[in-house]
């Protein structure tokens, strides 16, 4: 049996430089603290922002990289303080794993939106002096779920129900919140029309939690690929094909509410053009380059643009506990950790229905 009162070694897949290839790697995890819970991991997300980061399409970053935060597995210890969670329990990480605890953000539950920074979970660092890696040279490097265990303090870990399928729910640690926090914060209601822009990770939770919502719920995305998938499998109540200049016209001025999880570029007037007076355009994808608005749209019909990032701890448990109680899960297609690089060129095509998932027992 591991002990867990002391360093451990962790065996991992890391790119060891931009854009390189994924490699076996083994590194130190930290002892289990009084507050850290420690996790099995059975199985890792490969989330968009995996490749954004790995690439530095999003700046500089840290290497030898440990991607992942999209992770779902076991609890195997914790520390004494700890009372949320016990051994045997389903427990998830998400994009974070600390943040400075004291700003207004933080303490409203916020966390994500942290005035100083949240750690992430992983090409990051533990820079706050109460991190239990906190060092002189601004802290050691944070290692995420592409890995066989993990140490996270009990703040900022997640409790999986353990009604769903444990592989399908691990994506809801970025995927799922990612789109359920704009739909709750910026007001989405059941006699909302609501429209998902673009059908993939993201957009697949959407859709799904549109129509758990009751909400009338279609899907815009380019071409018709994806309409068997949407409409069968999903189970929305349209799709609109957005090169289809008819579709688009008949839709006009129809929408409450759009979230927009395009990440490749876009003409922002067309989707605003399908909104209603008191619309909302929500944004969660970045596009690769900055995309012009006109003003007119916003002014004459009031139409709301807006952004949103993650979701804070409180409200990512609230989600799971949804999942749960609705059996809303990911769908997914488990890969071995060998298949990672390939998993990252298939998700830029977006050649995946709808989320990659590594098995780490493969690790």
């Amino acid at each position: 049996m591991t002990d867990f009162t002391v360093p451990t070694e962790c065996k991992g897949y890391a790119a060891m430089e931009k854009s390189g290839k994924f490699q076996p790697w083994t590194f130190t995890r930290r002892a289990c603290g009084p507050d850290d819970v420690v996790i099995d991991i059975k199985f890792a997300g490969i989330c968009h922002s995996d490749i954004h980061q790995v690439r530095e399409e999003w700046g500089a970053a840290q290497f030898p990289m440990v991607p992942g935060h999209e992770i779902g597995g076991v609890v195997v210890a914790v520390g004494s303080n700890v009372t949320s969670l016990k051994v045997g329990d389903h427990a998830g990480v998400g994009c974070m794993v600390d943040s400075c605890r004291g700003c207004q953000n933080c303490k409203v539950g916020d966390e994500q939106y942290c005035f100083s920074g949240m750690v992430g979970t992983y090409n990051s660092k533990y820079r706050y002096k109460h991190c239990l890696e906190y060092n002189d040279q601004g802290g050691a490097t944070t290692y995420g779920g592409y890995s066989k265990s993990i140490v996270v303090d009990r703040n900022f870990v997640l409790q999986i129900p353990t009604a769903l399928d444990l592989a399908a729910a691990t994506p809801l640690l970025c995927a799922g919140i990612t789109v359920y926090s704009p739909m709750m914060h910026f007001g989405l209601r059941t006699n909302m029309k609501f429209g998902v822009v673009g059908l993939g990770g993201l957009g697949h939770m959407a859709a799904k939690f549109g129509v758990a919502f009751g909400n009338h719920t279609t899907v815009i995305s380019r071409g018709t690929g994806k309409k068997a998938s949407a409409l069968g499998d999903l189970g929305v109540d349209a799709f609109i094909d957005s090169k289809n200049a008819e579709e688009m016209a008949a839709a006009a001025k129809t929408f409450d509410f759009l979230l927009c999880t395009v990440s490749a570029d876009y003409d922002v007037g067309e989707y605003l053009n399908l909104l209603k007076h008191d619309g909302k355009f929500v944004v969660v994808g970045v596009p690769e380059s900055a995309r012009p608005i006109q003003m007119n749209p916003l002014i004459f019909r009031r139409i709301s643009i807006a952004g949103s990032l993650i979701g804070g701890v409180k409200e990512t448990q609230e989600m799971l506990d949804f999942c749960g109680k609705k059996n809303i899960v990911c769908d997914i297609e488990t890969i071995s950790a060998a298949q990672i690089d390939e998993g990252y060129e298939r998700t830029v095509k977006g050649d995946v229905k709808y989320r990659f998932v590594i098995d780490t027992a493969t690790i």
